[in-house]
């Protein structure tokens, strides 16, 4: 029996839900579960997991959610799986998925919101921590603007078709997207909306329309007791910006309830100007971001606020400005005034180049550095800062759809003859691989210092009763 049948098991008959560093295993084909175990560099290999999960297809008592990768990482170290060391991991492990998922609201549904849609319609380990109840837009409550909104989500000329099921249901305004009921909102303001009258509780409100960008404009969301917090998807003045997997952290144990996810650039680079700067010192530095076209600029030649970005996007390369360079020092302050940043809006429409020219204050070889990046991605987890890249044939389109949030091109990295100087190469989908830095922060945000509660769904009161006889 496979890893992917048992997995399918224990969800379809015990409502057990498997997966290997957040990647679900239901379903999913020999070649993906390959893939995720050999991108874990052989430190769990299939055997191990398959080991665990008929172990666990034994035990009476299971969670809802087991991540199989985790519990490899710490039980089986070339000892004999012992029953009660796994269920006292388990508990230990997994007590926190205890909580019900979280309300989740997606304030527009542009490029960003519809990718953030998807993931939340179709990931089984993500609907544990968070569920898509509502998306507002301008629309008019009208059925053709309904028809519209589910075909712009069914259809996308990068990320292609949508695989899942889409029902429209005019008579409410809803979306059901793989039997997950959406209702569609019309407002022009925030404080227009009563969530409550929706049946939404306790929620995270995604704001994805970027047009506000500061904490008086992004307060009004929570005048409405329904929002807990609020995550904006672009760069934020007076508010947290958090890096998921650098900085966040900060937000688990700041009293704010609003924070901003920076910029798709400074998710891209941040993570691995962090490790350099770590392992090396970064002395100064310039970021060369070679950009796809975005919707804030004309398709044809004509006027402009902004220099440049009127001429016609797809036949042109287009100087324009980036705050990376000072929205990186925000996560990581040390680096404060040492980066320049400037961007080149290029005629692809996705898929972008961030080129980290860095002087470094500890000599390095090239040897070094791989090592230290490769230290990095050990573990195929789903949400991935740093992906490194050694095919020599990789090109923007190849990136499409990769969801880690910048892919160090190591075929292109250089370093000086006298150690100081560093070039590397971070490609990234501007659009999905930082919609997934947004749901990997958000996922964990409501539940990072969560107090577990016994009598939600995350597990049985007799596995409980169970994990506490051997932890006692």
């Amino acid at each position: 029996m496979t890893i992917s049948l048992y997995a399918n098991s224990l969800w379809k008959d015990r409502q057990v839900l498997c997966v290997f560093y957040e990647h679900s295993l239901v379903n999913e084909k020999v070649e993906h579960i390959l893939s995720l175990h050999h991108k874990s560099k052989h430190l769990i290999s299939i055997e191990n997991t398959l080991t665990i999960i008929k172990e666990i297809s034994l035990l009476p008592h299971l969670p809802a959610y087991i991540d199989i990768g985790e519990l490899a990482a710490n039980l089986l170290d070339g000892q004999p799986l012992d029953r009660e060391t796994l269920v006292a991991n388990l508990w230990r492990r997994h007590l926190m998925q205890s909580m019900p998922p979280r309300d989740v609201v997606l304030f527009g549904f542009g490029r960003i919101g519809r990718m953030l849609a998807r993931e939340l319609c179709t990931d089984l380990a993500l609907s544990t921590r968070l569920q898509l109840k509502a998306v507002v837009t301008r629309d008019p409550l009208d059925p053709a603007y309904l028809r519209k909104r589910a075909s712009l989500f069914m259809k996308d000329s990068i990320h292609e078709s949508f695989q899942g099921s889409v029902i429209i249901e005019e008579h409410t305004n809803c979306l059901i997207i793989n039997d997950i009921r959406i209702r569609f909102i019309s407002a022009q303001y925030p404080q227009e909306v009563d969530y409550s009258s929706f049946g939404i509780e306790n929620g995270l409100l995604i704001d994805n329309t970027g047009l506000f960008r500061n904490h008086e404009e992004l307060k009004i969301h929570l005048q409405d007791s329904a929002i807990e917090k609020v995550i904006v998807t672009a760069p934020a003045r007076d508010v947290p910006n958090i890096i998921f997997g650098i900085n966040d952290q900060q937000a688990y144990e700041s009293t704010s309830n609003i924070f901003s996810t920076a910029s798709c650039t400074t998710n891209a680079i941040t993570p691995v100007l962090s490790l350099i700067d770590t392992s090396f010192g970064i002395e100064k530095g310039h970021i060369e971001t070679i950009h796809a076209y975005t919707n804030d600029q004309n398709l044809v030649d004509n006027m402009h606020s902004k220099s440049r970005r009127g001429r016609a996007a797809a036949l042109n390369m287009v100087i324009t400005e980036t705050g990376a360079g000072q929205a990186v020092a925000k996560a990581l302050p040390n680096l404060k005034g040492k980066l320049t940043s400037n961007a080149i809006r290029v005629p692809v429409a996705n898929g972008s180049l961030a080129i980290l020219l860095l002087e470094l204050k500890k000599e390095a070889s090239l040897e070094q550095i791989i090592s230290a990046l490769e230290l990095t991605t050990r573990r195929s987890h789903k949400y991935q800062p740093i992906a490194l890249s050694y095919d020599e044939e990789l090109v923007s389109t190849d990136i499409i759809g990769n969801p880690a949030a910048g892919i160090v091109d190591m075929c292109a990295t250089r370093i000086s003859s006298d150690g100081k100087s560093l070039t590397l190469y971070i490609w990234y989908d501007n659009e999905y691989g930082y919609g997934m830095q947004v749901l990997g922060f958000a996922s964990k945000l409501f539940h990072a210092n969560a107090i577990p509660s016994t009598k939600s769904n995350g597990m049985s009161e007799e596995f409980l009763a169970e994990a506490s006889t051997l932890n006692n």
